[in-house]
């Protein structure tokens, strides 16, 4: 049996699981960055849901180089639970979008982080916002616990969460009290008034869900200096990015915070590779056919 090649190149494995899948921009992301970077590495979009999470995590365990997950929704809360291992802030988010593979010699070893705060916290540096004194978050699920730590990150002593069921969100004060950063959860009802009150916005809402409360205040004559950050990136604009940008607000686009939160994978998928994040971001840039950040 002829011995193997230590010269040959070994392809790694990466993918970005969630349900719907199709629309993702990641593979091209990810794709221009190894590219850049020449690493070895297959990326693709694999449609996940929540029954078939812990079988597909069975299989990447007994797969051979598997170097990372990028998790969408809607199972960043789920792949905490499934981890081995997990960072702080992860853990005290108790929300997982980034998944670290690594062999250790007696098997798959599997470690959750959360690479959204990065993307919130620089797409808004990014946009000109240095702190955010009257902050808004809309919705309560595990974005808007990245939304917080995000404003955490640029130092925002509180923040405002409007949901639809203030008790179902409770966690999320858990989460600030842990930050430092005090949460006050706020009924839908009053999604309008918190908005127009805010100096920066973080809407974490699916897409197009949010087009009610857009109408609200294009009818209310609201005008605004202040900055929103829509994660939902398609369709874009949002019908609530431009009512704030026709209102005279600066709108961040949330393909800003996922190219943020990208760079942040590959770091963590690759730790060992030399990178130049602002390079990596560039070909990401290109990559979707943006301006470069």
């Amino acid at each position: 049996m002829p011995s193997p090649d230590p010269t040959a190149a070994r392809v790694f494995r990466a993918a970005v699981i969630g349900s719907p899948i199709g629309h993702s921009k990641s593979p091209l992301l990810h794709a221009a960055a190894y590219r850049l970077l020449d690493v070895d590495c297959s990326y693709s979009a694999i449609e996940v849901d929540e029954e078939s999470l812990d079988a597909f995590v069975r299989d990447v365990r007994s797969s051979p180089h598997w170097r990372g997950l990028s998790v969408t929704m809607p199972l960043k809360s789920a792949m905490a639970r499934l981890v081995d291992h997990s960072d702080h802030l992860s853990q005290v988010l108790g929300v997982v979008n980034t998944v670290v593979v690594e062999d250790d010699g007696g098997g798959c070893v599997l470690t959750g982080h959360n690479t959204d705060v990065v993307g919130v916290a620089n797409a808004l540096i990014g946009a000109g916002v240095d702190t955010a004194e009257r902050a808004v978050v809309l919705g309560g699920g595990g974005t808007a616990a990245a939304a917080i730590a995000g404003l955490a990150r640029l130092g925002a002593s509180s923040a405002r969460v409007v949901v639809r069921r203030p008790e179902a969100s409770a966690g999320l004060g858990r989460i600030g009290a842990e930050l430092g950063l005090d949460v006050d959860l706020v009924e839908w009802r009053s999604a309008g008034a918190a908005v127009q009150s805010a100096d920066v916005v973080i809407s974490t809402l699916p897409p197009r869900a949010a087009d009610p409360l857009a109408g609200e205040l294009v009818d209310s004559g609201f005008r605004t200096q202040g900055t929103l950050l829509d994660v939902a990136y398609d369709p874009w604009p949002s019908a609530i990015a431009a009512a704030f940008s026709s209102a005279g607000g600066t709108i961040v686009p949330g393909l800003d915070m996922l190219l943020h939160q990208a760079v942040e994978q590959v770091r963590l998928f690759f730790p060992d590779t030399p990178q130049d994040r602002a390079g990596v971001l560039n070909v990401m840039c290109d990559a979707v056919g943006v301006p470069r950040r």
